[in-house]
């Protein structure tokens, strides 16, 4: 019997889990990807809860494990960089998480581990969907190509194009946090440490150094503001970004003048993406494109990763070639196995926002009192719960395998 084939959108974590996790368990997977080769680099992510059971039965611990940013804790400072407060660190799962990892690291290592011969297509994006086939999904994508398959995956991120393509305005909610990031690898210096190092200055500015594997510095500028600073050009991006941060102190001149040499800057205007449902018909959403949890909630690789796993295990119980109901069926309850994961990460707590990008000089002075009191005894314990993300309350469904799967 032929196996069942798989279109997956989208080549960073969540549709690479998605396309190992499929092939694991007998589908045939084609992947495409928008870039036109691996897009290496990117800025911190980190393994938690029950994504660290999925990267076990994936085999792959030990390999991110050695792919260690090499960061050590995290550290809030002030303007002489003189530390105010330190983040507790709650075993594997502290602000610093036991598996911290680059992005563009922990996407390669997925990339490497797949079967043999997994096709995947770089320089495509998908320009057309024909759902009118019940037996199958036809996607043309933007070079003429027409390719059939009996599900197709989107895992694209946040900003998708085909989600947006497919899934009415009405189907997807979403909601701006009100926050810019600008990211970016810069030159390290002797004064640089092993430890995350976060700033804060008035006007809801921040500054953040990571330690990197690589020899370099992972820095990122976050304010509260979106001034539409992602949709200008570089040049325009980083001449608006020095005269925010003209007077912010600390490190961030070193940071600008890094960002003006650096290859890798990249700007996102923070937003959640909620839907009420992640699939219809032979179409589904995983990762970002379907919960973009943002880097206020983290945990989104972690989601990225178990939603592949999901993905797949609820297929794997269908035998052969899955017809309409019995694929409704495995895709709904992959959304209902994964809807309280999401939902509870999401969840930013009312004020948030305030407390972590204070505007005000006695805003800024009361942050400090703030963050004193809840990283040092006995409050600490209770801070270091807020980075438990990822905990499922159920486990992980069975996955079936197929012994085609790794042909």
């Amino acid at each position: 019997m032929t196996a069942p084939h798989a279109l997956v959108s989208g080549a960073s974590i969540a549709g690479l889990s998605a396309t190992w996790w499929l092939r694991r368990i007998g589908w045939k997977v084609t992947l495409i990807e928008k870039s036109t080769s691996f897009r290496d680099g990117g800025q911190n992510v980190d393994v938690r809860g029950v994504a660290k059971d999925v990267l076990e039965r994936m085999g792959l611990t030990d390999a991110i494990r050695a792919k260690n940013t090499t960061e050590t804790g995290t550290v809030i400072v002030d303007a002489r960089g003189e530390v105010i407060g330190e983040l507790p660190s709650n075993g594997a799962d502290g602000a610093t998480a036991e598996l911290e990892v680059l992005r563009g690291d922990f996407a390669r290592t997925i990339l490497d581990a797949l079967p043999v011969g997994t096709p995947v297509v770089y320089g495509a994006s998908i320009a057309e969907v024909d759902e009118t086939d019940e037996h199958r999904v036809v996607v043309t994508i933007d070079d003429g190509q027409r390719l059939e398959a009996d599900l197709l995956v989107v895992a694209e991120g946040v900003r998708s194009s085909t989600r947006d393509l497919l899934f009415a305005s009405t189907e997807i909610d979403a909601r701006p946090l009100g926050v810019t990031m600008a990211f970016g690898t810069i030159p390290r210096t002797p004064d640089d440490d092993d430890r995350w190092r976060w700033y804060n200055a008035v006007e809801g500015r921040q500054v953040h150094l990571r330690p990197d594997p690589h020899g370099t510095t992972r820095a990122i500028l976050a304010y509260a503001g979106d001034d539409h600073l992602a949709s200008r050009d570089r040049e325009e991006a980083l001449r608006v970004l020095r005269e925010r941060y003209a007077d912010a102190g600390w490190q961030a001149p070193r940071v600008l003048d890094g960002f003006d040499d650096s290859d890798d800057v990249y700007i996102d205007e923070l937003t959640q993406i909620r839907m009420p449902g992640w699939h219809r018909g032979r179409v589904c959403v995983i990762g970002d494109a379907a919960w973009c949890v943002t880097p206020m909630g983290g945990g989104g690789a972690s989601l990225a990763l178990t939603g592949g796993y999901v993905l797949a295990a609820f297929l794997s119980q269908i035998e052969g070639r899955p017809g309409r109901d019995a694929l409704d069926d495995a895709l709904e309850q992959m959304d209902a196995w994964m809807r309280p994961l999401v939902d509870r990460i999401q969840g930013i707590p009312r004020g948030m926002l305030r407390f972590a990008y204070p505007r005000t000089r006695f805003g800024l002075a009361a942050r400090a009192v703030i963050t004193k009191v809840m990283t040092a005894p006995p409050l600490s314990h209770v801070t270091a719960t807020f980075t438990e993300v990822a905990d499922a309350e159920q486990p992980l469904p069975d996955l079936l395998t197929r012994s085609a799967a790794h042909e």
